[in-house]
């Protein structure tokens, strides 16, 4: 971090003289500004996700006033922007269809305008890594602040988790086993608060994983969003951006290899979403920094778990937030982490979790004393299903089918498989391995949370509730089961999932890493020759642009002229 105070790029615009920081400064006038405003302070873009159209972010403006008073406070000039949001229970196709379009809206928006600092609002799971992704292709000072988890859900008595109890609640009642008026008065009861999920999902796991980056304040991942405290950390974040623009503390000096390895090893600990993995491999793409899917499951092999949340466990984010949140676990696992790592806050980790406590041993455990023991987080699988990686969350899964042989049952679409599922006539058996194929990042578009697929009817009828399950697709953070995901190379692009056929014998060896397909190369050979390649998915548009140019899942799937930055330089005059 520079001591001296650097340049601001407003000043470009509005420390200009002649005609054009005349417009820059008068059209900005008509919003009420009064002059003092344009005598060279730092300018602080404040982007939100807000929309009424997600959910999770619907709240996302009120908390930007609070970032605006901080802002204001520390002598700054917040001006609030919106970018793409992306919300996960209306999208479709699937909201990873546009994270990287996010990215590139967020990038040039900041890169556009007088921005010196930025503050991103974001809740929902793709909103956080898109806006990061985005950020961190400009290099500018930047904080990031998550919108926070809905409380608890209830039902007759008892907490319930959101999403979660969605995959649970319609298997039990596919089974006979629920109504559909038991189902809806649950639904009414989940989500009854602001906020993205509440448990272990996709969304609070990027909120944690950014806190662990470092992007976030101390304890600000796990806050409910509607506790006030999360305000409070929205003000401070104001006061924080305006200082580190002063400091000149850019993200690329925030997100450096020792943070990565941080948050993969957070990630561990709190039993995170296996999205976490392409997310990270994003973020790092943008800046350069060495990270590979390897690191996931190298950097983890002694971090136990800690955390008793769903879908893993039995809490939800409110109980951790007050057992101590992200500080709590970092500090549990101290001796594993980069200490010295430099924060938003302007601190190392070291200081930053000074003082944390556990409020709770039965949500968050020690060292001595885990959850669940090293090893149950993420692991990656290779092989000659899977050249280049697929992932498994151990703790998600049946412990009896991490080492598994049986015979494929495949289907080349999920729809088809949905329907073929309810067929009580269908022709599997405990032993069947499920093969989803088409889902990767090219043939679906957009690499959606189809990969733990629903139970086959015949089996959930019979008690069954757990079965092998492959795919190049990803899962629902909520999501659980013994499902392998992120198969790469994808089917459309050719991997070796597209040659498995119905009968096939796949083996499943967890503990050596291994997922292979027990089929003589001689007839894989001749599977290759005659395999085509789908049509394109589209022929115009964003469709056309990302399927062109998305790399795979070990890669991050961003688009391959995204990878990388092209920095804040100020851009030719408009006028």
């Amino acid at each position: 971090m520079s001591t001296t105070n650097p340049p601001l790029r407003s000043g470009q615009w509005f420390g200009a003289e002649g005609r054009n920081g005349f417009i820059h400064r008068s059209w900005m006038r008509n919003q009420g500004f009064a002059d003092d405003v344009f005598d060279g302070r730092p300018v602080i873009g404040i982007a939100t996700t807000w929309s009424e159209l997600t959910p999770c972010n619907a709240h996302l403006r009120d908390l930007a006033e609070s970032v605006k008073r901080g802002v204001w406070e520390s002598g700054g000039l917040p001006l609030e922007f919106p970018a793409m949001s992306l919300g996960e229970p209306l999208m479709r196709p699937t909201t990873m269809l546009y994270r990287n379009l996010l990215a590139m809206e967020l990038e040039e928006s900041v890169r556009a305008n007088p921005l010196d600092g930025v503050v991103l609002l974001s809740g929902c799971d793709k909103t956080t890594p898109g806006l990061l992704m985005g950020a961190a292709s400009v290099d500018l000072p930047t904080l990031m602040m998550t919108g926070g988890p809905m409380l608890n859900g209830k039902f007759r008595g008892q907490d319930i988790g959101s999403g979660t109890v969605v995959w649970r609640f319609t298997e039990e009642m596919r089974a006979g086993r629920m109504s559909a008026a038991d189902c809806a008065e649950a639904e009414v009861g989940m989500s009854r608060s602001r906020g993205h999920c509440m448990t272990m999902g996709t969304a609070s796991t990027m909120a944690c994983v950014t806190e662990a980056l470092g992007v976030q304040l101390p304890g600000a991942a796990a806050v409910p969003a509607v506790d006030s405290r999360r305000y409070a950390l929205a003000h401070a974040a104001g006061r924080r951006i305006v200082a580190m623009v002063q400091q000149d503390q850019r993200l690329s000096t925030v997100l450096t290899r020792q943070a990565f390895e941080n948050a993969i090893r957070v990630n561990a600990a709190i039993g995170g979403s296996t999205n976490a993995v392409v997310h990270l491999l994003a973020i790092a793409g943008r800046l350069g920094v060495p990270l590979s899917l390897e690191d996931f499951d190298t950097l983890t092999a002694d971090v136990p778990m800690l955390v008793n949340l769903m879908p893993s466990g039995a809490y939800l984010m409110e109980d951790f937030a007050y057992a101590g949140g992200v500080p709590a676990v970092m500090a549990e696992i101290a001796p594993l982490l980069n200490m010295d790592h430099v924060t938003v806050s302007g601190r190392s980790v070291a200081d930053n979790i000074t003082g944390a406590q556990c409020w709770n041993r039965e949500v968050i455990g020690t060292l001595a004393e885990p959850f669940q023991p090293a090893g149950s987080g993420t692991v990656v699988l290779r092989g000659s299903l899977a050249p280049s990686g697929a992932v498994l969350k151990v703790s998600a899964a049946s412990a009896q089918l991490l080492t598994h042989t049986g015979p494929a049952l495949v289907f080349d679409r999920i729809e088809d498989y949905v329907v073929a599922a309810d067929d009580p006539d269908l022709d599997v058996t405990p032993d069947t391995v499920l093969v989803v194929r088409n889902a990767g990042p090219r043939g679906y578009p957009g690499f959606p949370e189809v990969g733990n697929v629903p139970m086959p009817r015949r089996l959930l009828a019979a008690g069954i509730t757990d079965m092998v399950r492959i795919s190049d697709a990803r899962m629902s953070g909520t999501g659980y089961g013994t499902c392998i995901l992120h198969v790469a190379p994808e089917a459309a692009v050719g991997g070796p999932l597209a040659l498995v056929r119905t009968g096939d014998l796949i083996r499943v060896d967890v503990p050596s890493r291994s997922l292979e397909l027990l089929v003589d190369d001689t007839e894989l050979v001749q599977r290759r020759a005659a395999w085509r390649p789908p049509p394109p998915v589209a022929d115009r548009g964003w469709v056309r642009l990302y399927s062109e140019h998305v790399l795979q899942a070990d890669q991050g799937a961003d688009l391959d002229f995204l990878v990388g930055g092209s920095g804040s330089a100020v851009p030719r005059h408009s006028h």
